[in-house]
């Protein structure tokens, strides 16, 4: 039987520094990310016009989850989750119930608001994560280096800090884009409805070189 990708909305209010106020939502539908305004900061990925497009094309995928951090009617934040891409190793997983956190960004005036924490925490509302592995994959040139003035490593820290906030945390992994430098690394979530099965197979994934099984 497929999988039934059950998707429940939650919004909470979300007060950051300078007592600025934000509503934290999601999963959002087409209609909503169409009907928002685009931060012309977001644009760690893409131009901001051609992101925003991009995640109207998610928000059309059966599996999609996208949790977004609005100042009013602009999305200033969001996160994408959905299942790999197909080049991707992760893809291998031969069962319905793995998805990625594909991106997550929050548009440069508006960091320091613990807003990608709020993103994560929404996202783990929805009862239905826990029929998931949720993963993703964390490389250094992804990150926003210069933007921060942090180094790699303060801003792994910080990294793996936000995900820890989300119920995700470091895996092991011979993957070789992961294993060619030492900041990059695999953070997982594997839901409490996930089975016995699924966490071996996702193992087996983790771990293609036999010797390191």
């Amino acid at each position: 039987m497929a999988l039934k990708h059950r998707k429940t909305f939650h919004s909470i209010e979300h007060t950051g520094k300078d007592n600025r106020k934000f509503v934290i939502s999601g999963p959002l539908t087409t209609e909503m990310i169409e009907q928002a305004e685009f931060d012309d900061g977001l644009k760690a990925f893409r131009k901001p016009e051609q992101q925003k497009k991009a995640l109207i094309d998610v928000s059309k995928l059966e599996e999609n989850r996208i949790i977004a951090a609005m100042d009013g009617n602009k999305i200033v934040g969001y996160a994408v989750y959905l299942y790999p891409d197909e080049m991707e190793r992760w893809s291998q997983y031969q069962l319905e119930n793995l998805i990625e956190l594909g991106a997550i960004e929050v548009s440069l005036k508006y960091r320091g608001h613990s807003l990608a924490k709020q993103i994560l925490k929404v996202s783990m509302m929805d009862d239905a994560v826990e029929d998931y592995i949720i993963i993703t994959t964390e490389y250094y040139w992804h990150w926003d280096l210069r933007g921060t003035g942090l180094s790699i490593w303060e801003y792994r820290d910080i990294m793996e800090k936000v995900m820890k906030s989300g119920g995700l945390i470091w895996y092991a992994t011979d993957d070789p884009e992961i294993t060619s430098h030492p900041a990059n690394c695999l953070m997982a979530r594997v839901g409490s409805r996930v089975s016995t099965d699924s966490v071996h197979e996702f193992d087996r994934v983790r771990f293609q070189n036999r010797y390191m099984i």
